[in-house]
Formats: C-alpha cells, sequence, structure tokens
C-alpha cells in the first residue's frame, strides 16, 4: 500500500526533483501524483512500500535540515551582494504592480471589516 512522503504544496519543482533523486539513489520505490488543475488536491511524492516509510522519513530529515542550511545561506548571501529581491526593490522594479497589490489588500480588508462596522452603526 501506498504512503504519502511529501505533499507538493508550496514544494517546487527543484525540491521535488532532488527528493526523487534522494529516493532513487537509496533504491525507494516511490511516485508522484500531481497537482488537480482546480487545487483540490496538491500533489505528492507517494511510497509504493509502507515498510521504506521510516526510511524514508530519516533520509527526508537530514536532507529537509540540510536545504534549509543551504537556502539560508544562498538568501544571506544575496542580501550581502544586493541580487535580493526585497519589498523596496520589487517597488523599484515594478511600482504599478505593487501599489496594486497593496490597494487590493486593502480593499479586502475593508470588506471583511464592512460588517463590522455596519452592525456598530
Amino acid at each position: 500500500m501506498a504512503k504519502l512522503l511529501l505533499n507538493l504544496r508550496n514544494v517546487g519543482d527543484d525540491e521535488s526533483h532532488e527528493v526523487g533523486e534522494l529516493l532513487d539513489l537509496n533504491r525507494i520505490p516511490w511516485y508522484r501524483t500531481e497537482p488537480s488543475p482546480w487545487g483540490i488536491s496538491n500533489g505528492g511524492i507517494w511510497l509504493r512500500d509502507n515498510e521504506d516509510h521510516p526510511r524514508a522519513k530519516v533520509l527526508m530529515a537530514t536532507y529537509q535540515a540540510e536545504r534549509t542550511q543551504r537556502m539560508r545561506a544562498e538568501r544571506e548571501a544575496s542580501l550581502r551582494d544586493g541580487s535580493a529581491q526585497t519589498f523596496s526593490s520589487l517597488f523599484r522594479q515594478r511600482p504599478l504592480y505593487v501599489i496594486a497589490v497593496l490597494l487590493g489588500m486593502l480593499a479586502a480588508a475593508a470588506l471583511v471589516l464592512l460588517p463590522f462596522v455596519l452592525l456598530r452603526g
């Protein structure tokens, strides 16, 4: 029976590819399901055999710890050399987009708060 190892919600293609390579390297049979086009299911990486799950979880914990360190180091390096995307750099590159998103956020907040304002009045 198959067992879910990794839900692919918010997982980049590079990470899912690395996890697949890790499983292949350790000879753990797996398969991938793709997310649904309507966002109902997120897709996942599944182990074909339940017996492989404990070993795969240990491998994943090690992989995720190493990936976290690597991603943090890359982010710190990009912040140091000025290539990291920040709010101010995005605003300089795409000011109309940033303003539109901020206005959209304000409109959404206003709609959420509107019932409370009407109830008081």
